[in-house]
């Protein structure tokens, strides 16, 4: 099968590979129909070392079952699921807590562990507690959408939670990719009466206006800083959502709460320690976040995907097929395109 291989900064391949196949009695293989290219498969795109063996990407899916185990009770072959960016048996103490990324029979899909899947096939470990199965055929409209529960979506949404976003609350997203986007339509889904997107690209900046941002400030670091508090009477705002990991970005999403505001970190951290402790040790602001455990939130997720209350799938604006995704990564990480869609 084919399957896209990293082996350095910049250095993608598609490669023919072993097909992948069933393991464990609790596995599912999955025919992939659609995959992404995330913002976060950009990090080892601008810094992984060179590597013999490479590494195996991708962690967003929407798929055909093609196999199960025989312990797997809830699908059967021919079934339609889309697959969460980690795996988790569902029945642990943390996946019973909701948080599926802590899942102690768990882990993340594009590691040593498990295979990448952006490639023809996928083996899911844990298929009961990881996979949902799609009420829509494989052809449908709304396959974009549905795909962005895989990670995205449940993301913005995770950083909503964590900040704590709701009715009549302020709310700045601190970054405008497909995150950051699907955090607007997040909050604006929570209730949230103002939405101020933090972001500079003309085309992501309209789109964060179509999900619902009442306000946009294009400036970065102090500038940024000072623009969102004019904007509120120069208290901030009660809800933050740090959608983009870097130092700065840490930095701003605290300073632009207020004193007892809460930050929502899903940005993946690119450094060892949070900057500005201290301004949110002094005015009590929560900072929360991590991972998102997007299988908790599918089933939330998923009814308004399908009757068109929201539209998470108008962040995948670029598509490839399988033998295109180096030129994908590579429009990614130039600005080209928001988010990159791999159809089978």
């Amino acid at each position: 099968m084919r399957a896209t291989v990293m082996y350095g900064a910049g250095d993608v391949r598609v490669e023919t590979v072993p097909d992948a196949g069933l393991i464990e009695p609790t596995d599912a293989l999955v025919s992939v129909a659609r995959a992404c290219i995330c913002g976060s498969d950009l990090w080892p795109y601008k810094t992984m070392e060179q590597s013999e063996s490479g590494r195996r990407m991708g962690h967003e899916a929407i798929g055909v079952v093609e196999a199960v185990g025989a312990d797997v009770r809830t699908m059967g072959v021919g079934d339609l699921v889309v697959m969460p960016f980690a795996y988790s048996d569902g029945t642990c103490t943390f996946c019973r807590e909701g948080l599926h990324t802590s899942c102690i029979h768990g882990g993340f899909f594009g590691t040593d562990e498990v295979d990448g899947a952006q490639a023809e096939a996928v083996r899911v470990p844990q298929a009961d507690g990881t996979l949902v199965v799609l009420p829509v055929g494989q052809d449908d409209a709304l396959m974009p959408s549905l795909l962005t529960l895989s990670d995205v979506m449940g993301t913005g949404h995770h950083a909503a939670v964590a900040a704590e976003v709701g009715p009549g609350k302020t709310v700045a997203v601190v970054g405008d990719g497909a995150v950051g986007l699907c955090g607007v339509i997040a909050s604006k889904r929570l209730g949230a009466e103002r939405i101020i997107i933090l972001g500079r690209h003309p085309d992501r900046v309209a789109l964060a206006r179509a999900f619902g941002a009442t306000d946009v400030v294009s400036e970065r670091g102090d500038e940024a800083i000072e623009r969102v508090r004019k904007l509120t009477d120069g208290f901030g705002v009660h809800s933050v959502l740090e959608c983009v990991g870097l130092e700065q970005s840490e930095l701003t999403a605290v300073e632009i709460a207020r004193p007892g505001g809460a930050v929502g970190r899903v940005g993946v951290p690119q450094e060892e320690t949070m900057p500005a402790s201290r301004p949110a040790f002094y005015n009590n602001i929560k900072v929360s976040g991590g991972p998102a455990p997007v299988r908790a939130y599918v089933e939330e997720l998923l009814p308004d995907v399908l009757e068109g209350r929201i539209e998470p799938g108008r962040v995948l604006d670029r598509v490839v097929r399988i033998d295109e995704v180096p030129d994908g990564y590579r429009a990614m990480n130039e600005r080209e395109a928001l988010k990159v869609m791999i159809e089978f």
